[in-house]
This record gives structure tokens, C-alpha cells and sequence, in this order.
């Protein structure tokens, strides 16, 4: 009997330590689902180090869905696109749940700042929560730059960096100044141009309707419209000379990540890969002047393929005149650190987890 008791014993002991053990191994696991404007991304991430954004994507998954054109139209979401949208996530949730065993404090769901001006935004919010007992955030525009910081920056790096953000209408960013006391604040940055808005400026320039997509003709223009962007620049670096003084740029966004996949053709690892001027500036003239280069290469890389299916040649000279212009117009930038953020699909889940990290102050 004692024996048998013992065993017994023995075995919730081992089932109970089992149990505890792969509760802790999923400490450190977490999963984003965010709600785009055209398509739906899963992520799952072991976070090592949150301070030295050091982890490993698990798990990433990119479900192409146009939402945001029908909100612009209709001014709500279609109850097709809420059902599609439903379906997608009870199905991802139920897939990572059972492969990742994670917790549910540590799922989080967030939307595009677009599904604001959803009227009927709650139908959506309502369905998903009763099948699935989650809410989820819309991202506050006027929060969005402090969350790319928050996400996008190491938190080892947040007193000495800065972040720029080059999107598609603008482009923004900011920085952290350490103040008294331990406290910290916070200072966005936006420039007024981004890369469809600046190819657009540019567009506006061509007086000749026949010359309207000659790219010689778009490529002239773009070159005599730099002192515009420059001059813009220049304002946005005049009113922040806190920003000179960091020693780590990180930048982010569709037009860095064109530049990195098309010019580095490589598979890189790192979350983080730097960037030097010189080879902004070469980019730059195949863009240019052997575009052919680009085209040939996307017959064989996917990823590459993937840019050109995004962006067209002048979406992509727009892009690195941001980038090139903000570069130059930084002093000594040959003794500075400059990084793009690869991952800029987790920056906003990176975000979530340091500001309920005790290790992180995100208080700013």
C-alpha cells in the first residue's frame, strides 16, 4: 500500500514539475496579430533579452486582405471583409495556440490607425471577441512614432539613438531625451515627404502630358526637386540639434527595406543590418542607370521580386532620395552607427512586450 501510494506520489510530482516546466518555457513566448491596411500578419516571438531586442522569430505568417480602400470608399468595413477578417484570426489563433501552448496574456491583436474611421468598427471588434474572448487596439496615429521607437530601437540604445521611419505618405520617427530624475521624454519627428508622396510632387512637375511617364524626363525632375526635399530636411535636423548628437541611426520602412534586399541580394540573419552612405550612394546610380540588374535578379529571388511587385522605378528613386538626402544631411555621420530595422513586421509587438517588461523603462 505504501508503495503504491508513493508511486502515486511520484507521479503527480512528475506530471506537476512537467507541467511547471513548459509553463516557464512559454514565459518568454509571445504572439501579434495586426490588422492591416492590406493584408493580416502573424507573428510569434522568444524574446531572449527584451533590453537588446535579442529573439527569434518562431513564426511569421502574412495574409494578403484589402481592407483599407474599402474603408475609404464605403466609410465601413463590408460584412464580407469582417468575415474574412474573423476567420483569419480564429484560425491563426487556434494554430499557434496549439503549437506555441502560449499564454494568453502574452497574444496580443492590434489594428491599422485606418480602422478608426470604420463606423461600424465594433461589429468587427464584437465578433471577434465573442468567438475568440480577445479584444483588440486600434494604433493611435499620434502614438504610432513612439511605438516605432519603443519597437524598433534596443531599449540598451534608447538614451544614444534616434529612428526614422520612411512610410509611404510621410515619413517619422523621433528620439528619447533623458531628463532629471531618471525620466525620459519623448520627441517625434516627421517630414512631410514620403515615398508615394514625393513621387507624386515630382510627377507634378512634368509640364508636358506626353512626357508623363517617360522615366529620363521623371528622373530629370526628381534630381531638380531635391533642394525641396533637402530644404525640408534641413528644417526637420534645425529644430531637433538633440538629434545630431545620438550616435546610433536606425531606420526603417518600405523604402530601406527596398534598398537592403535589392542591393544586398543576400539573406541576412541579423535583426539589425548596417547601412553605409557609399552604398546608398551606388544603389542610387543602378537604380538609375542599370535597372535591368534589379529585373533580371527578380527572375531567380523571390524577395526581390517581391520589391518590384511593390514598388515601380520612380516609387523607388523617390525612396532612396529620402534616404540619400537624410543621410547626407547629417554632420559627421562617418562617425555614427547606422542600422535598418529588418524586422519592422514585429516592431509594434516588440513594443507591447517592453512596455510590460520590468526590465524596460517605456515610460516617456
Amino acid at each position: 500500500m505504501l508503495k503504491k501510494n508513493k508511486s502515486q506520489v511520484l507521479f503527480f510530482i512528475l506530471l506537476n514539475l512537467f507541467f511547471t516546466l513548459n509553463s516557464f518555457s512559454q514565459k518568454n513566448v509571445y504572439a501579434g496579430i495586426e490588422i492591416g491596411r492590406r493584408a493580416i500578419k502573424v507573428s510569434v516571438l522568444e524574446v531572449n533579452n527584451i533590453k537588446k531586442a535579442d529573439y527569434d522569430i518562431l513564426y511569421f505568417a502574412n495574409e494578403r486582405i484589402s481592407l483599407a480602400d474599402h474603408i475609404g470608399t464605403l466609410g465601413e468595413l463590408p460584412q464580407e471583409d469582417i468575415n474574412k477578417v474573423t476567420v483569419i484570426i480564429v484560425d491563426q489563433l487556434k494554430k499557434i495556440k496549439e503549437e506555441f501552448k502560449l499564454r494568453e496574456e502574452n497574444i496580443f491583436i492590434v489594428a491599422a490607425p485606418v480602422f478608426s474611421s470604420a463606423r461600424n468598427i465594433d461589429v468587427l471588434k464584437n465578433k471577434i471577441a465573442s468567438l475568440t474572448n480577445k479584444s483588440f487596439d486600434i494604433i493611435n496615429v499620434n502614438e504610432e512614432a513612439k511605438m516605432l521607437v519603443k519597437g524598433a530601437i534596443p531599449p540598451v540604445d534608447y538614451s544614444n539613438a534616434s529612428l526614422l521611419d520612411i512610410g509611404a505618405q510621410t515619413t517619422k520617427g523621433g528620439y528619447i531625451d533623458e531628463l532629471e530624475d531618471n525620466k525620459l521624454e519623448f520627441v517625434p519627428l516627421e517630414l512631410d515627404f514620403g515615398t508615394m508622396t514625393l513621387t507624386d510632387a515630382v510627377k507634378k512637375t512634368v509640364v508636358n502630358p506626353n512626357q508623363a511617364n517617360d522615366m529620363s524626363t521623371f528622373q530629370e525632375k526628381s534630381f531638380d526637386y531635391n533642394p525641396v526635399l533637402r530644404k525640408k530636411i534641413k528644417e526637420m535636423l534645425d529644430a531637433n540639434p538633440l538629434l545630431l548628437k545620438k550616435e546610433k541611426i536606425y531606420l526603417s520602412g518600405g523604402a530601406v527595406w527596398a534598398f537592403a534586399t535589392l542591393y544586398y541580394d543576400e539573406d541576412i540573419k541579423n535583426h539589425y543590418i548596417t547601412l553605409t552612405l557609399e552604398d546608398v550612394i551606388n544603389y542610387d546610380a543602378i537604380l538609375k542607370n542599370n535597372f535591368v540588374k534589379f529585373t533580371n535578379l527578380a527572375k531567380t529571388n523571390k524577395e526581390i521580386a517581391r520589391v518590384l511587385s511593390t514598388y515601380d522605378q520612380k516609387y523607388l528613386i523617390s525612396a532612396n532620395n529620402i534616404l540619400q538626402n537624410f543621410l547626407e544631411s547629417i554632420p559627421n555621420l562617418e562617425t555614427k552607427k547606422v542600422y535598418f530595422v529588418k524586422d519592422g513586421q514585429v516592431t509594434w509587438l516588440m513594443s507591447y512586450i517592453a512596455d510590460r517588461s520590468k526590465k524596460v523603462n517605456t515610460n516617456f
